[in-house]
């Protein structure tokens, strides 16, 4: 059905009823969707978990220090993460004319609520090799022929092994997450050493994140499991981190990010419960390409209180320096979030941008952005690894985007902020047991991106008893702006653990000098509750993301998002934005309502400026244009990057809530995004990878 235009208020009442219902269920599924002191802290005392390996052999070269230029190699397409195609043959002058030229189809997809195993496609195909790889939600990896669209070959790890007789892993109760996989080569144009397989197979690699913990490696040209990679440990063709000491309670999961190469190294993070006390740590570990084994591994909570608390991990994108031989993790909150009675003691990697060596899993430097987190504000993106300009000079730098809105900026190799970052003074907790950090640490000299502050007489309300009601549920509970802790009264938390900054948010464009980066503007409440049976109630479990049992504390938590009895956030909208922020000036070049609201058939105007709440990411090209889903009204949009305009937009079949990405075939520029929904946040969901291309020029003509 097209979009229902509305002239005037006075023709909106049907409307509005329609999106009032819809949003609300947008709103409510959104709370299921998952998922330093003022400069870097130097190697002195390291106080997290080390532990290497020794190597069989010295590491290799380099492994793809950057990326071809109509290749797509990694996740954020080079090893930096840069999310950036120097391609141009799409342009601000002829993307209007960029049309559909073929959908893939995996199969691999259930359309139903995400509590009845409902799928959610969250994949960014890599371009290598002549091929497109990408994962599905039961964890399938696919290979295509990019010009076509046409499979080449699938892997199933529970499918029956024609070499054992049995699955590799059983059915799923219930699908995972993957946004993508890692790609290794061995021959002159990737580097990497020589490889030790016979007759050349596997010399190129393809590793997966798979279910329970485990790291498939696949080769590149056929599917097949390398089998040299994890047989030392009985089980050839993957790794598996239940294969060493995790350290804690609660059970592991399917990490749902790719895994990063660097030289001969396959580096993954792991899967956590921290809704746990003493959770799982957080352990980053690296496996050599060939063999699997184990090089080094690295955890974030340090080893005297292991047995304390748990989780930091990384869940979300890394990204590598090859030419420093640097891995950067971006760590998340300790167990348990909005609780830290049992963890009063510093976590100094916890919520932390890390850069590890490597070649050893050394610590270099970290800085550590939230302190006693009591937000869930884990850190939800790589760091780009870009060479930016400020004040006349080119700086390598990190850019950090963060759930709060805020941007940090570090020079690569030793930590150094780049624009200063202060202590502002926090409120204080008022939960017994537990305290609040006095001061969290702010960057200035860069403009916020997201919105950070509520004002009363600014919440959002379509009818004056719906602001009302709004108002007075802010005047019951507690908010004392950025950084108000839970409190057993109840508070507003803003920005909310979905963000702010969230997973695929940021690209950087080289040419402009500007940081793309998209934001969610949702408010939840969040309510520490005393437990009145702990037992019964730990055993219980949770109701949904923000509700639900801290095990091993005497509290649970309750939560929802802050809205208005119609069901509408009582947060000001534009509910998403996408914004370009100078990096030269700090400034906000320009900022952009992202998407509409979509549901039920019905779609409200952009004029109204509501944006829509985003899962997914940006990416920018050479050719001027910035490429994003993420939205709820399934359209794939084409920005003009210097200046925010809107030049084109497709519909999809259903939303593309994924990184999209861009690569060069046969002399032709493709984008693709996979368009397949997020069950968790109440969308269409399906199984769809879109390419898009310019008509194709007959020869001996040119295109206008």
């Amino acid at each position: 059905m097209d979009p229902v235009s509305v002239r005037g208020c006075a023709g909106c009442t049907a409307l509005i009823r329609v999106a009032v219902a819809a949003t609300a269920a947008l709103v409510i599924g959104l709370t299921t969707a998952g998922c330093g002191m003022g400069a870097a802290e130097l190697p002195t005392a390291v106080s997290g978990s080390t532990r290497a390996i020794a190597a069989t052999a010295e590491p290799g070269p380099t492994t793809l220090p950057t990326a071809p230029g109509g290749d797509w190699t990694s996740f954020g397409r080079d090893p930096g993460g840069s999310q950036h195609s120097p391609l141009a043959q799409i342009d601000i002058g002829n993307v209007g004319r960029l049309q559909q030229v073929w959908v893939y189809r995996s199969g691999d997809f259930k359309d139903a609520p995400a509590s009845e195993g409902g799928t959610i496609l969250q994949t960014t195909p890599l371009h290598a090799n002549g091929l497109l790889y990408l994962c599905t939600p039961h964890n399938k990896v696919i290979a295509l022929e990019p010009t076509s669209g046409r499979q080449r070959w699938v892997f199933d790890p529970h499918r029956i092994d024609a070499a054992t007789g049995q699955a590799l892993s059983p059915p799923l109760k219930m699908p995972t997450r993957c946004r993508g996989v890692a790609y290794w080569q061995s021959n002159g144009d990737g580097g990497g050493a020589p490889t030790q397989t016979p007759a050349a197979a596997c010399d190129k690699r393809v590793f997966k994140n798979g279910e329970g913990g485990r790291l498939y490696a696949l080769d590149a040209d056929t599917g097949a499991l390398c089998r040299d990679f994890g047989a030392a440990k009985g089980h050839p063709g993957w790794v598996w981190h239940e294969d060493y000491d995790n350290r804690g309670e609660g059970g592991g999961g399917s990490p749902s990010s790719p895994p990063v190469v660097l030289e001969d190294l396959v580096i993954i993070g792991n899967s956590t419960n921290d809704g746990f006390a003493n959770a799982r740590d957080g352990f980053i570990r690296a496996f050599d390409v060939h063999s699997g084994e184990l090089r080094w591994e690295w955890s974030p909570i340090p080893d005297d209180k292991a047995q304390l608390t748990g989780a930091a991990n990384v869940w979300s994108t890394i990204s590598v320096d090859p030419a420093r031989h640097l891995v950067f993790v971006p760590t998340t909150s300790p167990s348990t979030d909005y609780y830290g009675g049992g963890r009063q003691f510093d976590i100094p990697h916890a919520n932390s941008i890390v850069a590890l060596d490597g070649r050893t899993g050394e610590r270099v430097w970290h800085f550590q952005t939230i302190r006693h987190d009591l937000f869930d504000y884990d850190l939800v993106g790589h760091p780009l690894l870009v060479d930016i300009r400020r004040d006349g000079q080119v700086i390598p730098a990190a850019l950090l985007q963060t759930k709060m809105g805020w941007l940090f900026g570090f020079e690569r190799a030793t930590g150094a902020p780049i624009w200063p970052i202060v202590e502002q003074p926090a409120p204080p907790s008022d939960v017994p047991g537990d305290h609040a950090a006095p001061t969290q640490p702010v960057p200035t000299g860069m403009a916020p991106f997201a919105h950070q502050l509520l004002k009363r007489e600014q919440l959002f309300g379509l009818t004056p008893l719906d602001r009302w009601a709004c108002r007075r549920r802010f005047d019951q509970v507690r908010y004392d702006g950025l950084y108000t802790p839970p409190s057993v009264r109840g508070s507003i938390l803003f920005p909310s653990a979905l963000g702010g900054g969230n997973w695929g948010g940021a690209s950087y464009d080289p040419a402009q000098n500007l940081l793309i980066i998209k934001a969610e503007n949702l408010a939840t409440l969040i309510k520490v509750v005393p437990k009145a049976d702990r037992e019964a109630e730990d055993a219980a479990g949770g109701v949904d993301y923000l509700t639900r049992p801290l095990v091993g504390t005497p509290y649970k938590v309750e939560g929802e998002i802050f809205r208005s009895p119609l069901g509408l956030p009582c947060t000001p909208p534009p509910w998403g934005t996408l914004t370009a922020l100078d990096l030269d000036s700090g400034q906000i070049k320009w900022q952009i309502p992202l998407g509409q609201v979509r549901r039920m058939g019905v779609t409200i105007p952009a004029s109204f400026g509501w944006g829509s709440p985003n899962v997914g990411g940006p990416i920018t090209t050479a050719g001027g244009l910035t490429f994003i889903g993420a939205t709820m009204d399934s359209k794939l949009r084409a920005i003009e990057t210097a200046t925010g305009r809107e030049l084109w937009s497709a519909k999809l079949p259903a939303p593309g809530m994924a990184v999209p990405m861009t690569y060069a075939a046969e002399g032709r520029q493709y984008v693709v995004i996979a368009a397949g929904g997020n069950a968790s946040v109440g969308t269409r969901t399906g199984d769809y990878l879109v390419a898009f291309a310019l008509p194709e020029v007959a020869p001996n003509s040119r295109d206008e």
